[in-house]
C-alpha cells in the first residue's frame, strides 16, 4: 500500500478539509472562502468553507501566502 502524505486545512465551522479537495479559494477582507465541491460553489449560498483570520491564523497564512503579489509577477 502507498503512503502519501495528506495535508488538512481547519476551517471555521470547526472542520477539517483535505487540501486536495480544494477547487478555488476567494479571498474577501481577513477570510478566505474555500470551494471543495466537484460541481461549483457560491459564497452567497453559503456553500463555501470560511477560514479568517482571527479564527485560524495558522490555515489562514497558510493559504494566505499564495496571494501574494509576488507569485503573480
Amino acid at each position: 500500500m502507498e503512503n502519501k502524505n495528506v495535508s488538512y486545512l481547519r476551517v471555521d465551522d470547526n472542520k477539517i478539509i483535505n487540501e486536495s479537495c480544494i477547487r478555488w479559494v476567494q479571498k474577501m477582507d481577513d477570510c478566505l472562502y474555500i470551494c471543495s465541491k466537484m460541481t461549483g460553489c457560491h459564497i452567497k449560498n453559503g456553500d463555501t468553507h470560511k477560514i479568517c483570520k482571527t479564527n485560524n491564523l495558522d490555515s489562514y497564512n497558510k493559504l494566505n501566502k499564495h496571494f501574494d503579489k509576488k507569485d503573480f509577477d
